[in-house]
């Protein structure tokens, strides 16, 4: 297990990375530590050829109550520091803090349970699976304190729900229940024991070769909202990384042979990467 900014923790079994917000007395709000934790958490796995997927969660009542306003305020030097990057044509942090799931090249799976305001609903948006008590309380908050969501809110939000949802949403900072997210689509599936869910079906994605499953990531990150020719262009490219690899040579025996169905053989470390 290795703990990064002591905010974060990260333990790795067989494949499944485990990625939990380590603050439960403050319901896992954020603040520019936990910040610079997400983001050096991400980095390390990002790294790592083995890890097969990844699950966030966070540990105490709520997987992430949002921003910190108390701590972050408590300090003016960073505050003004990270508004500051708001001037700058780049990516910030901030939106790094869910963005930058997408760039791993293996499945990130949440799992909300308590409350995922702010902050935390933008860093659930980031990964590309979430699953969420029928209980959980989300809320796209931001307008609460006369804000907008700016860590990646924007270009999560568009993939997941209708645009007049996205701007009630927004409009409101209305709290939903898991129920009613996953009726708007902001959630993917419900599960009383969402931990548990993500880890059976982190199981059924890592029978599959992790090239495979690494490079339909990014087929469809990159198709989705492109014009048929360019998702067209994106499938072309992606298949010529696959066809008569390593990984792909073995999924195919596992999966015409009997004796491998019975005992695969199993796949060897990750190639693809964005």
């Amino acid at each position: 297990m290795r703990s990064f900014q002591d905010r974060v923790t990260v333990g790795i079994q067989g494949g499944l990375a485990h990625v939990r917000l380590a603050r439960p007395d403050k319901h896992n709000g954020m603040d520019f530590t936990m910040l610079r934790g997400v983001i050096d958490a991400c980095r390390s796995l990002r790294r790592d050829r083995d890890v097969r997927v990844a699950i966030l969660s966070g540990d105490g009542p709520s997987f992430c109550a949002g921003l910190d306003f108390k701590t972050v305020l408590s300090k003016p030097v960073s505050a003004v520091a990270g508004y500051a990057k708001l001037w700058k044509p780049a990516r910030n942090d901030f939106q790094a803090w869910s963005m930058a799931w997408r760039e791993l090249p293996f499945p990130v799976i949440a799992a909300v349970h308590g409350n995922c305001f702010g902050a935390g609903i933008q860093l659930a948006l980031g990964a590309d699976i979430r699953i969420a008590t029928p209980d959980a309380k989300l809320s796209v908050m931001e307008s609460r304190y006369g804000l907008v969501p700016d860590m990646g809110g924007a270009a999560l939000l568009r993939e997941v729900v209708s645009l007049d949802v996205a701007k009630e949403l927004c409009f409101t900072g209305r709290i939903l229940s898991g129920t009613e997210a996953h009726r708007l689509g902001l959630v993917t599936h419900l599960d009383a024991d969402p931990l548990a869910a993500a880890e059976k079906l982190a199981s059924e994605i890592a029978t599959r070769s992790p090239d495979a499953v690494a490079a339909g990531k990014f087929l469809l990150q990159q198709a989705w909202h492109d014009d048929e020719p360019a998702a067209l262009s994106f499938e072309r490219h992606w298949q010529r990384r696959l066809m008569g690899r390593a990984n792909q040579r073995i999924a195919v025996k596992n999966n015409l042979s009997r004796e491998a169905q019975a005992h695969p053989k199993p796949y060897r470390p990750r190639s693809v990467s964005a």
